[in-house]
């Protein structure tokens, strides 16, 4: 394959460079710390499952735009109240659990092997308070952070990927957009951006029909693909 032309690199945040269930696994425990491990589980798949349902209906205009944190503050009440849990309090920190992702083991020390020779653009569904509280929770550099919120939809509308073509002012094919996610790699696909798939734990694995640029075990294997020395 010849060597990749790029500019810059654009990351997706959420499941690509932090462990989201497992923050938000980590709130429900606080939540209701007598539930067993699969009570546990099931509460996480019950938010995970509301949110995805109500950001896929935000961008297929059934639903009016609302913020990340609306969002996770609805997910949040529905687990509180299958956990037996009405403390608004109580609900309203599991809601910002969502904010409190731990990173994975290779993010911190790749991104700065990674901005040592591309500029670094993150571009999250993540709210603009929101991925700023995520972003220093779990130590990510960036030289720029982009919020869905700024194109009031969420990804995989083309109009988020956009984003990142705009502020980067190159063309999207001077663009890698990274994700653990087979379906935001596809949307930056639709776009004109160049795509690299890093597998994680919790990502969303390409299928035969997928073409992605790179495929990556993490981010020290991406930076050798890309020629990015130690």
């Amino acid at each position: 394959m010849p060597e990749l032309e790029i500019d810059a690199v654009v990351f997706d945040v959420l499941g690509t460079l932090v462990d989201e269930p497992a923050g938000i696994r980590a709130g429900i425990r606080e939540l209701a710390p007598s539930l067993d491990d699969p009570g546990v589980e099931h509460l996480l798949s019950r938010w995970q499952r509301h949110i995805d349902r109500e950001q896929r209906r935000i961008v297929d205009g059934t639903r009016s735009y609302v913020t990340s944190d609306v969002l996770d503050l609805e997910a949040a009440r529905l687990v509180a109240e299958a956990a037996g849990v009405d403390d608004p309090d109580a609900v309203a920190a599991l809601a910002l659990s969502a904010r409190r992702l731990p990173p994975w083991s290779d993010t911190v020390a790749g991104l700065a092997r990674l901005a040592g020779r591309f500029p670094l653009i993150g571009l999250s569904n993540a709210s603009r308070r929101a991925l700023l509280e995520l972003d220093a929770h779990a130590g990510l550099r960036w030289h720029q952070a982009l919020s869905a919120e700024e194109a009031r939809t969420y990804k995989p509308d083309p109009a988020v990927y956009r984003l990142a073509v705009t502020v980067s002012g190159r063309p999207p094919e001077r663009l890698l957009m990274v994700a653990a996610h087979a379906w935001d790699l596809r949307g930056a696909q639709g776009v004109g951006l160049r795509t690299a798939y890093v597998a994680r734990p919790v990502g969303d694995p390409p299928t035969s029909a997928d073409g992605f640029d790179l495929h990556a075990d993490g981010l020290a294997d991406l930076a050798d693909q890309l020629g990015v020395g130690t």
